[in-house]
């Protein structure tokens, strides 16, 4: 459908955390160029908080609001170009599709969707309909993460050979999943998917390449109510809101104390029946906290990548070794709660540094920008790809589709199988393109 001459128009699904980064720049620095028309959700109190956002804290105008069951109803009614979907991670491929059938392009938080079953599904259905889909990587559009792609591109260490990528996530960040939906893996497709797609579309971004081979391991070692047992851990509590246990917990949140929580979650847990706050040492935790893999690619690099999520800091290190060199990049991140602060907060770098080390050279550090903002700066130079109709063409090509997303979950959904199964799996067998 055309656009020209007017403002595009966008409809989102699912309100929660994550919904507030894309209809707040919509509301505010790309008003001039694009309108959001419909919200849809489970909760109309949270959809009544995203509205009460938009009219006191952006000065807009509320937003039309439907029922999770009414999605059809919200496109016929409002006539939307593009649909956002920001729902639950499990329900990504149904919205997704719908949308596409009633005739509109599909900007998607990451991951695309959870496993080979709902990805095979997307595939054919966007090719059915031939309507275009945006999986929103922002971590891609991070400077730092940009100038790694750029030094590997300009064979700054030559030919790759192979990657280990470390990421850290602590007992504020890390901790938070275990409090949400993202605790039942059939909701997220456990960490290896939810979280790891970032890292493992860094990869494919970063060598230009997808992966073949996969190799896992995975336990949950420190969180769940067996592991604190083990520990010695006595005070139990099912979640932190009203509890008396929970008040003196390293681990809980409160949901009462901080405005944009109470609003989104524990206003509408009558109408959601969804609870924010469960306890991390619960006992029907089904994702993992420890994870290892091993990936070959079909460009032959080898990656070794780990994933903790009860670590003392926030980050990552990566090394990528070649034929003329090595690379080394480290960067501490800040650790934040969803939806608990402010967005540019979320994945704020504290401190980055890419150093090169040449076969027959000295060491030399490389200057790379600072990013502002969310997600190591990452946030604010994607929203402007995907809202404003004059943003700069991009020399890095960071805009993902849902072949570049599907990708990225692939090496997480292959790994959350060899796990299970205690053996690899090639990629290629999951989805047909």
């Amino acid at each position: 459908m055309s656009t020209e001459g007017r403002k595009v128009r966008y409809a989102q699904v699912g309100i929660g955390g994550r919904a507030r980064m894309y209809y707040k720049a919509i509301s505010t620095d790309y008003k001039d160029t694009t309108e959001l028309v419909g919200f849809c959700d489970n909760s109309q109190t949270r959809m009544n908080y995203a509205n009460g956002v938009i009219e006191k804290e952006f000065g807009g105008k509320a937003i039309p609001t439907y029922d999770a069951t009414e999605f059809e109803k919200m496109i016929d009614e409002t006539k939307p170009d593009i649909i956002i979907v920001t729902s639950v991670d499990r329900t990504h491929d149904d919205y997704i599709i719908r949308a596409m059938e009633k005739g509109c392009d599909v900007l998607t938080e990451k991951p695309l969707t959870i496993d080979n079953r709902k990805a095979q599904r997307i595939i054919d259905a966007q090719k059915r309909t031939g309507r275009k889909i945006r999986v929103c990587f922002n971590y891609r559009y991070a400077p730092h993460h940009t100038k790694l792609r750029e030094l590997i591109a300009n064979d700054v260490i030559g030919e790759v050979y192979s990657i280990h990528f470390e990421w850290l996530l602590n007992t504020v960040h890390g901790a938070d999943y275990y409090r949400r939906w993202h605790r039942n893996k059939a909701n997220s497709g456990g960490l290896l998917v939810h979280k790891a797609t970032h890292h493992f579309d860094l990869v494919n971004f970063w060598i230009d390449s997808q992966p073949e081979t996969v190799f896992a391991f995975g336990d949950t070692n420190f969180y769940g109510r067996h592991n604190a047992e083990r520990r010695g851990v006595k005070d139990f509590y099912y979640r932190c809101h009203g509890s008396e246990a929970a008040k003196n917990d390293h681990f809980a949140i409160d949901l009462e104390g901080n405005p944009q929580l109470k609003g989104m979650y524990l206003d509408a847990e009558a109408d959601s029946g969804y609870i924010r706050d469960r306890s991390v040492f619960g006992d029907d935790i089904s994702i993992e906290d420890t994870m290892a893999v091993l990936v070959r690619y079909k460009n032959n690099v080898m990656m070794s990548y780990s994933l903790n999520t009860y670590m003392p800091w926030e980050g990552f290190n990566v090394m990528v070794n070649g034929s003329k060199g090595r690379l080394e990049y480290k960067a501490v991140e800040r650790a934040y709660i969803n939806a608990g602060g402010e967005g540019s907060g979320e994945g704020a770098v504290t401190g980055s540094e890419i150093w090169v080390h040449p076969i027959l050279g000295k060491p030399y550090k490389v200057d790379v920008e600072v990013g502002v903002g969310g997600h190591g700066g990452g946030d604010n130079v994607m929203l402007r790809d995907l809202f404003d109709p004059n943003a700069p063409e991009d020399p890095f090509h960071r805009a993902a589709d849902h072949v570049d997303g599907i990708k990225s979950i692939l090496t997480g959904v292959a790994a959350n199988k060899s796990i299970a199964s205690g053996m690899p799996v090639q990629v290629d067998d999951l989805v047909r393109f």
